[in-house]
């Protein structure tokens, strides 16, 4: 009989010695990914390029050694950018640099406030926001980001500026496309859809954002983007330049911008402060999740720790003119997927970046910002996937429902009041399916123990609202034994505590303990996904 244990890679300056090729490796290989979606992302957030990578600088060489995750990567993210957009442009009224100055104050208290987050062990509010409001609202992102750069890949700038009216003028957009700038572009993202549907195991290495700078740069010099010109197409004149290619300041100390908190009272500021601090917190905590999910060591992040490093990192970003960070998914699994062992991976990335950065800005002036827009809209399109609507239709009506209504409102008004949406339609759902108002945030619980085993039964409802408490009083028994949660007596189980629980089935049986569920085939399945939202069968 096999009793082979898992050898968890070591920590510290112990796994940097034990690990350091494979980290080393996959540092680079993430560098190659982030550099270019560090520039993507600080263009569409309306912050100068280097604000991206000044924010993965900070998340690789500093974050890295809080020391709650090991694999995940910090950096900027496409999810925070249409906050930051918003910000920036209300803000400035007009005065991009000033918009971008008073964003930065933001940052810094909305890093502070994650700080006290970590602090105050909110990292259990992962578990409570809907899992549908939460898709809808990343979707949403998705495709805010799409009507955005969809616009820079064909080289027109447009003349709208809410979400809905530029996916309105998407059309107008396609007729007067800029030929040259437009073929980079397309050609951009031809890459990063065709890439992946490449089987060939090598080719499947190669990182599809570092293929279009490759392709991008020479197409762009081919095209002389670095001098102002025009050209005849089919009798009509286009102007090309260097206004399509990133620019950077020669000296990276140069580009240090300082905050303006003169505005940091205002409600405008307050109502940012909000979202950078919730939506960033929720986005990084769910991302450290899903990495846990991944590691091939089954480590897992103490989130509060985690969010403390963050917060950290956010102020002081945002103290020098970066972007806001969050432990972000696609590097992240990239990292995973490269062989990373420790947090020295991310270290190394934020090294690459720094010496890259500092010796070859004239390098990375000859990348089009076409290229960089494709990088972003494919981001979207992934977060905005078909395969998410299908996957949430497959959960239930009611999901589907919660999923399309976070979205619409969002991209209608802004994320707050789209997850709010989300929310409240859940709740609604809720009431008319049973809920009572006795268990929206406690649920009522019963614990026995014998023959060996803890038997913890759920009485009423078992919803988001009260999964925190419920798995506060799952934590409280012991370790390693045998505990069966008992559904039988539960009137409503959502869909999001289904999936919690048996997530933290999975976590308690890696820990040696046995986790069995119990009484929910006595519910109606309100569709025939395993994780969907049930209701106690009326003969019982």
């Amino acid at each position: 009989m096999s009793t082979s244990k898992r050898i968890v890679p070591k920590t510290g300056f112990a796994g940097l010695k034990e690990n350091f090729s494979s980290d080393l490796l996959s540092g680079f290989l993430v560098f190659l990914i982030a550099l270019p979606l560090c520039l993507g992302i600080a263009m569409a957030s309306g912050f100068p390029p280097i604000g991206g990578i000044f924010t993965a600088i900070i998340g690789g060489l500093l974050v890295s050694f809080s020391g709650a995750s090991q694999l995940t990567i910090k950096g900027p993210a496409a999810g925070l950018i249409v906050i930051a957009i918003g910000a920036v442009t209300e803000l400035g009224n007009g005065d991009a640099m000033l918009g971008y100055k008073l964003t930065l104050a933001i940052i810094v208290v909305a890093g502070i406030m994650q700080i006290l987050f970590g602090i105050l062990r909110s990292g259990i509010l992962g578990d409570f926001f809907p899992s549908s409001a939460v898709h809808g609202m990343l979707a949403a992102i998705g495709i805010i980001i799409i009507a955005k750069q969809a616009h820079t890949i064909f080289g027109v700038k447009p003349m709208a500026s809410g979400p809905l009216e530029l996916l309105a003028e998407i059309p107008h957009t396609l007729m007067n496309m800029n030929p040259e700038v437009g073929a980079i572009g397309l050609v951009s993202l031809g890459i990063l859809f065709l890439l992946p549907m490449i089987k060939n195991k090598y080719v499947k290495m190669i990182p599809a954002p570092m293929v279009v700078i490759l392709v991008a740069i020479p197409l762009g010099r081919l095209f002389d983007l670095e001098h102002e010109h025009s050209f005849l197409f089919h009798d009509h004149h286009y102007f090309v330049g260097p206004s399509f290619l990133v620019t950077l300041p020669d000296s990276i100390l140069g580009a240090i911008t300082f905050p303006d908190f003169s505005q940091i009272l205002s409600a405008t500021s307050i109502k940012y402060i909000i979202m950078f601090a919730l939506v960033g917190s929720l986005e990084s905590l769910l991302s450290a999740k899903a990495i846990d999910m991944l590691d091939p060591n089954k480590r897992k992040t103490n989130l509060n720790i985690d969010m403390i490093g963050v917060g950290i990192g956010n102020t002081i970003a945002g103290f020098i003119g970066g972007l806001p960070m969050i432990s972000e998914i696609v590097r992240s699994s990239a990292n995973i997927n490269n062989g990373a062992k420790t947090y020295w991976a991310n270290f190394f990335h934020g090294v690459f970046l720094l010496v890259f950065v500092a010796f070859f800005p004239k390098l990375i002036h000859q990348i089009p910002l076409a290229a960089l827009a494709a990088m972003l809209v494919y981001t979207g399109f992934r977060l905005a996937s078909p395969k998410e609507f299908k996957h949430t239709f497959a959960l239930g009506k009611e999901q589907f429902v919660i999923f399309i209504a976070t979205i619409v409102s969002t991209l209608a008004t802004d994320l707050l009041i789209g997850i709010g949406t989300g929310i409240a339609l859940k709740l609604v759902f809720h009431f008319m399916n049973g809920l009572p108002a006795k268990s929206l945030f406690k649920p009522k619980v019963e614990i026995e123990q014998f023959d060996g085993k803890f038997v913890f039964r759920v009485y009423d409802a078992a919803v988001f609202t009260n999964y925190i408490s419920l798995k506060k009083q799952l934590d409280k028994l012991p370790k390693s034994q045998t505990i069966v949660v008992d559904f039988s007596n539960t009137r409503l189980i959502d869909h999001t505590v289904m999936e919690n629980i048996y997530n933290y089935k999975d976590e308690y049986q890696e820990n040696g303990g046995h986790l069995i569920v119990e009484g929910i085939d006595k519910h109606q399945k309100m569709s025939n996904h395993e994780m969907a939202a049930r209701k106690l069968k009326l003969a019982q």
